[in-house]
This record gives C-alpha cells, sequence and structure tokens, in this order.
C-alpha cells in the first residue's frame, strides 16, 4: 500500500511559476535593490533568511499552492541557498515581512489576493512600493497585522519632502526620497548602501584623500623652495 507520505515525495515542486520576475524597468531593480540591502543588514544574524522572487510552498503535496513575494524576510530560520521555500520543511515558520514592488499587472493581486493570503499566514507586516507612482497614493505604504486584519502604519513626512514608514520586525525604516525607496537605520540615521554604493563611497573619499594628500605634498614642496622646513611650520 503506498502511503500519502509516499505519495508526497513524488510531488513535483517547480522552482518557477513561469511569470516573469517583474513587468518592466521600474519593478526590477527594487526588488534585487531590496533584497540586496536586507541581507547585508542581517548578515551577521545566521537566523534571518532573505530571499525575493522565490516560490513559497504552503500546503504538502499541492504544489499550485504557491506564490513568491517581491522581497521577504523570515525570522528564526537559517540563510542558506534554496531552490524553493516549503514551509513544512522550514518548522513551519512564514515571512515576518513582505515588500511587494507594485505594477499595473500585479495591483489587483497585491492588493487583494496576496494581502489575503500573506494575513491568513500571519504575516505581522507587508509593505508594498509603487515605483512608477502610478497605481499607489503615496507610493509607498506599510501595513501591520493587527487582529487578522492589516491596518496602515502611520507614515511621517519627512522635512526635504517623501515620507518615512518604520518597520517594528525589521528594525528599520522605509523612506520614500524623491519616490525613490531607501532603507535607513533608525539608530544611526544613516542610509543603508547596498555593495555598488558602498564601493562608490569608498571610492569617493579615496580620491578626496588622494587631493589632499597631493596638495600637502605639494606645499611643502614650495615652502621648501622658500627655505622653510615644512615641519617647522
Amino acid at each position: 500500500m503506498t502511503s500519502a507520505a509516499d505519495l508526497n515525495l513524488d510531488v513535483d515542486y517547480p522552482e518557477s511559476d513561469g511569470k516573469p520576475m517583474a513587468e518592466s524597468d521600474y519593478q526590477r531593480p527594487y526588488i534585487a535593490y531590496g533584497t540586496e540591502i536586507l541581507n547585508i543588514f542581517f548578515a551577521d544574524q545566521p537566523q534571518v533568511y532573505v530571499s525575493g522572487n522565490l516560490l513559497i510552498y504552503y500546503e504538502e503535496g499541492n504544489p499550485k499552492a504557491c506564490v513568491a513575494p517581491d522581497v521577504f524576510v523570515v525570522l528564526n530560520r537559517p540563510k542558506g541557498k534554496r531552490k524553493s521555500y516549503r514551509t513544512w520543511q522550514e518548522n513551519n515558520q512564514y515571512p515576518s515581512f513582505i515588500l511587494e514592488i507594485t505594477s499595473k499587472s500585479t495591483i489587483s493581486e497585491d492588493q487583494g489576493t496576496k494581502r489575503g493570503l500573506y494575513a491568513f499566514w500571519g504575516v505581522p507586516e507587508y509593505f508594498q512600493y509603487d515605483p512608477s507612482a502610478d497605481y499607489l497614493e503615496p507610493p509607498l505604504q506599510g501595513h501591520r497585522l493587527v487582529e487578522g486584519n492589516y491596518l496602515p502604519i502611520p507614515a511621517t513626512p519627512l522635512p526635504q519632502g517623501g515620507l518615512s514608514i518604520t518597520s517594528s520586525v525589521l528594525g528599520l525604516e522605509l523612506r520614500l526620497e524623491q519616490g525613490e525607496l531607501r532603507f535607513y537605520n533608525p539608530a544611526t540615521g544613516k542610509k543603508l548602501l547596498s555593495h555598488a554604493e558602498s564601493e562608490a563611497a569608498r571610492q569617493t573619499a579615496e580620491a578626496a584623500r588622494q587631493v589632499a594628500q597631493d596638495r600637502a605634498e605639494q606645499l611643502a614642496a614650495r615652502l621648501r623652495s622658500l627655505g622653510i622646513d615644512p615641519d617647522s611650520v
């Protein structure tokens, strides 16, 4: 006799649902950006798993019961590469934070089906960001699960324009700056940088240091030409 467990072993869980990652250049970069920034921020926390556009299967034996959030964070699950995230293999841990990059083709699902599913899962925080600013007003919105329903997280206007929403789950601020989504660490007040941004900042600082050193050497040479010891000045 074949058991249900044996049948489940034969179920194929595809790594892709066949849908494009994002419909345009508006959405695509922010999926990569959000995933990278949060992976960097939680790099030294081995029990925080961050991923993006990865299929989450939530019913064992039913490969149609799946969804691929654009960016998500699961607390109390180990890091590591996964072909898909199967809740029954992950101690039934669901995401604690989800960010959807909203577009024309996803707005209905993001506001309806996914929102209801994430609430059913018990996802504490659900954020949406609309890079084109065509479908959400304001373009950045955060919701916190309260008694089974998502309620808006209050947004704080920024002095220079835009807004800030605090994620209690992440311990971060998500900001809308000139229409762009950015993550800030409220403990330091600093913007979290991607690898490319960190490298660009390093190169800028190095270039400034080199300019200052060259000027100092030129001044020292000028003083010596006048018979003045630079070290005595």
